[in-house]
């Protein structure tokens, strides 16, 4: 029988154009990637078969074999692939995919298991000799449509091994065809076979029993929503009560949707109405009236409900399984049976799966509904939307939409019942289920199976979404391969560009929005029409069916289309940068080394890069880092690529991977030095030192500083103001680790205007930011410095959250934390993971200055665990000495003291914010033991030490310390003294809190001194 090479349609005649979808019949199937089941079936004994008897009689008794086995695979839409030997290979899903295709295949062993009962009758009776067989079926992704004619890829070897590993009359399956049979069948689990070819154990499992019928699992968690959908039920049973007529209801929408779910629900709330059931089936023997024969076994005895005799016969041979009467008459006989029984007790008649029924089926229903009478009658049919393109005006429509975000949510927590779940993997779950229930049941089951807590896409939700895209006729999928090949959202001229063949486009366009496979979309190109994908695994479905080869030469077809059309676009170079990136990769994997490609890899790493500077510039960290690593990849090894090196080692110290960031400095500066590129060494180099002195390598400030000085001479002389603006960076990055706040505004003045020459932005974005952390650390007054960032508004994590502590030294402390909030979003947004680790240190000062000490030390800890994990020693040393102050105030003595060891481990010779912090909770602790020189001598080297800056309010902070050691050794006129003096420090800077504070220790000396 001819079949269709472009929508899989067998027809009883030949024919010139496929009488299904209209393809003509010479058409020759296109190269693509499927996920089949491959099931090979062997004889037993065949050798000794040729020993026995003659090579004719052999040849007829394997010919009986084949025959046996074809027309049990074509019985259950699988095909036979070729003849080997004494074996037959046949694929389930070629040429069109099932959904049910591993079930399928399963089915059609265990039938041919029966069959060979009847065949070795036969046989013996005929040859007087009886044959054995063995069958392997195993589920995985292979390419068909080649030259050949045959699927290949690895699932068909694993089949084929499956099989020969297979005993006499044993079925052995894989591990993909059990994931996707369920509990259809029932299998015994084998010990892992050792299978030539392959490098580690496969496993396996033995066909026990193929079970009579498929049964249904509805979910055991409540309805969500729905409740629109369920009123119009529940209205529509009222209507056929109150005329006692027939009414209709068709719940229509995708697979998954929740129609099965949405109908358990109504009839779970009927009260004295009797229900039957049908289920229309994709393929089988006497299918047509099957879903009404099932209804009818319900109704039994037919005869003590209607005993009109036509009736009784026209219905007995479909009970019978033998359709005598005509449709006409069995569609009257229907009817009247249904009223009788409607009249007897209200009936709700429910038939599933209808868009798989037959032409007389669903005429059938629709006289049933538009004619019958004088009985409340209720007919609900369940179908997915594929039914309204051969029925449009099909009536009583009930349509269901996806569930939103907030009931996706009260179905994740109903289905885990009450287990707990992060709220990434929370959002990864509705992202990827977009409202679909059954999507979000099986990822929430696969994520408790799952030992690494991932969530991927069910394999019986990939298979359920290829097989209907291969079953469109062929004009529709090319459409949705070439959309799926630019993304979610694709637009037309996208589609006319990579098909330009393509004469039905139009037409195609606007069957797949009837379909609700795409709906139209805003346009996100200038004139022309944009379409999204319903799911985002329709679009991952359409482009897994393309080969690689054919990916490859429409993502670089689609890039030279985007170089016209996205000139307007934002990150038009990223996105054009992406698909000719994908193309040289799938070219890479189809043929690793081989030479040609290498104008597109150039081309994708330069648009790559410039993407890349873009998102650095904005600070945005994690996209900078990915494009930048991207474009790299791209580069022959051969290519220095200093200034890519560059920028990819200042975003992954942004992204707080010092190590990686001090290695690509270090690569930049080796290939900069075998070229002779001396600015490019210098700048390497700069970039390196810079990393080194956040790190607290001993002295690094000062290396720093020396090298910036080294280089700026060179720079001038090149002209470059890009390296000049690093070079004045570094100054200030060094004058900022040793706390010389006014040296560093000088410089970073310097680099702003460097910066701005440049035409720098990534510089000129982030250094008001440097400014500001000048004049917050500085002598600068709180309210100046307020003013600063009233007039600038800085957006950056570090900004907002040094405003926060401003608030906080004003005791605006809910103004103060919402700052420090905004603050880490900006951080966790742009991926800067340094400048997020950092941050708890901001939250130490506002709750210090709040009097709230445990989430003051809370806060500490926090930073410390972040900057430990990032492998980060200089800003951690500071986050430690805040810990053991928070701790020393909290009367953890013993735990304070071990971390001012830590601290002072961490910190940097020329760090002297840390190490003055760590002396002083070292003094203060010592004069609690009574060591009180030993105390007085740390607090004085602290005071010291914050004399050689001019950060204000720390030095207040030492001077503060200081008195407190001095009341404990009795010293209380110093103390006073020294109290006065941070009071009088507080008060310049505008710490409004701490002065009052200090303030209020002062009285209470004075007290004690009367």
């Amino acid at each position: 029988m001819p079949r269709c090479a472009a929508c899989g349609h067998i027809a009883a005649d030949p024919f010139k154009f496929c009488p299904e979808c209209g393809a003509p019949a010479g058409d020759e199937p296109r190269e693509e990637r499927k996920n089949v089941t491959v099931l090979f079936c062997d004889v037993v004994g065949s050798t000794e078969l040729g020993e026995r008897l003659d090579p004719e009689s052999v040849r007829r008794v394997l010919g009986r074999f084949f025959e046996t086995v074809r027309d049990v695979v074509e019985r259950h839409g699988g095909s036979v692939e070729k003849f080997i030997g004494d074996a037959v290979m046949a694929v389930f899903g070629v040429p069109v995919l099932h959904e049910d295709d591993p079930l399928r295949a399963v089915r059609a062993a265990g039938e041919v298991r029966e069959e060979f009962a009847a065949l070795n009758e036969e046989l013996m009776r005929d040859f007087g000799s009886v044959i054995g067989f063995r069958i392997g079926i195993n589920t995985g992704e292979v390419v068909t449509g080649t030259d050949e004619r045959l699927a290949t890829g690895d699932a068909v070897n694993v089949a084929a091994r499956l099989e020969q590993a297979a005993g006499p009359g044993q079925v052995l399956l894989g591990e993909t065809t059990v994931e996707r049979v369920g509990d259809a069948v029932v299998l015994e689990r084998l010990a892992d076979l050792d299978l030539k070819g392959k490098s580690e154990p496969v496993p396996a499992w033995e066909l026990r029993e193929v079970r009579a019928e498929e049964t249904r699992r509805l979910s055991a968690a409540p309805m969500v929503g729905r409740e629109l959908e369920l009123q119009a039920l529940r209205d529509a049973f009222a209507e056929a009560l109150d005329s006692h007529s027939c009414r209709l209801v068709t719940v229509v929408g995708a697979a998954g949707v929740g129609k099965s779910r949405l109908v358990a629900e109504f009839l779970g709330g009927l009260d004295g109405a009797r229900v039957v059931l049908g289920r229309c089936v994709a393929y089988g023997d006497g299918i047509t009236y099957r879903p009404v024969a099932e209804v009818l076994r319900q109704l039994r005895p037919l005869e003590t409900l209607i005993s009109d005799q036509r009736v009784l016969a026209a219905l007995s041979g479909l009970v019978a399984d033998d359709e005598a009467s005509s449709t006409e008459e069995i569609a009257w006989a229907v009817r009247k049976l249904l009223e009788a029984a409607a009249a007897e007790r209200p009936l709700v008649c429910v038939f599933d799966d209808v868009n798989w029924g037959e032409d007389t089926f669903l005429d059938l229903v629709e006289q049933v509904a538009a004619l019958a009478r004088g009985a409340p009658l209720l007919v609900v049919c369940m179908a997915r939307p594929d039914l309204l393109d051969h029925r449009p005006g099909w009536g009583g429509l009930v349509r269901l939409e996806p569930l939103s975000d907030d009931e996706s949510d009260l179905l994740i927590a109903e289905l885990l019942g009450g287990a707990g779940l992060e709220e990434s993997l929370r959002e990864r779950i509705r992202g990827a289920a977009e409202g679909n229930p059954l999507f979000v049941e099986e990822m929430i089951a696969m994520l408790r199976d799952a030992h690494d807590g991932e969530v991927t896409v069910p394999a019986t939700i990939q298979a359920l979404l290829a097989s209907r895209l291969d079953q469109l006729p062929a004009p529709e999928r090319e459409v949705l391969e070439c959309g799926a090949v630019e993304g979610r959202v694709f637009h037309l001229g996208a589609v006319q560009a990579l098909a330009p063949e393509q004469a039905q486009l139009g037409a195609a366009l606007a069957s797949l929005v009837r379909k609700d496979l795409v709906r139209p979309d805003p346009e996100q190109l200038a004139g022309d029409e944009a379409y999204r994908f319903r799911h985002v695994l329709i679009r991952d479905a359409a482009y897994d069916a393309l080969p690689k080869s054919g990916r490859a030469d429409l993502h670089e077809r689609l890039a030279d289309w985007l170089e016209t059309a996205s000139q307007d676009v934002l990150e038009g170079d990223e996105v054009r940068g992406y698909h000719l990136e994908q193309a040289y990769l799938y070219r890479q994997e189809l043929a690793p080394g081989v030479a040609g490609d290498e104008p597109v890899a150039a081309r994708a790493a330069n648009l790559l890069e410039a993407a890349g500077r873009r998102a650095l510039a904005r600070l945005d960290a994690g996209a900078a880092r990915n494009l930048f690593e991207r474009a790299l990849a791209l580069r022959p090894e051969a290519d220095p690529a200093v200034t890519l090196r560059l920028d990819l080692a200042e975003v992954l110290f942004l992204s707080g991977d010092a190590a990686a960031a001090t290695q690509a400095a270090a690569e930049a500066a080796g290939r900069a030095r075998e070229t002779g590129y001396e600015v490019g060494r210098l700048r390497a180099e700069l970039m390196g030192a810079r990393i080194a002195a956040l790190a607290g390598s001993a002295d690094a400030s000062g290396g720093l500083l020396a090298l910036a000085t080294e280089a700026r001479p060179v720079f001038e002389a090149a002209g470059d103001d890009i390296a000049l603006t690093e070079a004045w960076v570094g100054t200030a990055w060094g004058e900022l680790v040793r706390c010389q706040y006014a040296a560093m505004r000088e410089a970073v003045q310097r680099a702003i205007d460097h910066a701005g020459r440049a035409g720098y932005t990534r510089w000129e974005r982030e250094l008001p930011v440097w400014w500001g952390t000048a004049l917050f650390y500085g002598p600068t007054p709180v309210e100046e410095v307020l003013r600063w960032h009233e007039t600038e508004s800085p957006r950056h994590a570090i900004a907002l959250r040094q405003q926060g502590v401003l608030e906080a030294m004003r005791g605006r402390f809910e103004e103060a934390r919402a700052l420090l909030g905004a603050g880490d979003a900006a951080a966790e947004e742009l991926g800067q993971t340094i400048w997020l680790a950092v941050g708890g240190m901001s939250y130490f000062e506002v709750e210090k200055l709040a009097g709230n000490l445990g989430a003051a030390e809370a806060a500490a800890r926090e930073s410390c665990k972040q900057l430990k994990a990032l492998g980060d020693t200089g800003y951690r040393a500071t986050a430690v000495a805040l810990a053991a102050e928070s701790l020393y105030a909290l009367g953890r003595l013993d735990e304070a003291a071990r971390e001012t060891e830590l601290a002072e481990e961490l910190a940097a010779p020329d760090d002297r914010l840390s190490h003055g912090l760590w002396r002083q909770v070292r003094a203060k602790l010592a004069a609690r033991a009574g060591r009180h020189a030993d105390a007085e001598a740390l607090a004085r080297e602290a005071v010291g030490l914050f004399a050689t800056t001019d950060m204000v309010n720390d030095q207040a902070h030492a001077a503060a310390s200081l008195a407190e050691v001095l009341t404990q050794t009795g010293s209380n006129g110093e103390a006073a003294t020294e109290f006065e003096r941070a009071v009088e420090l507080y008060e310049s800077k505008g710490n409004v809190v701490a002065a009052e504070r200090a303030r209020a220790a002062l009285v209470e000396i004075h007290a004690t001194r009367r």
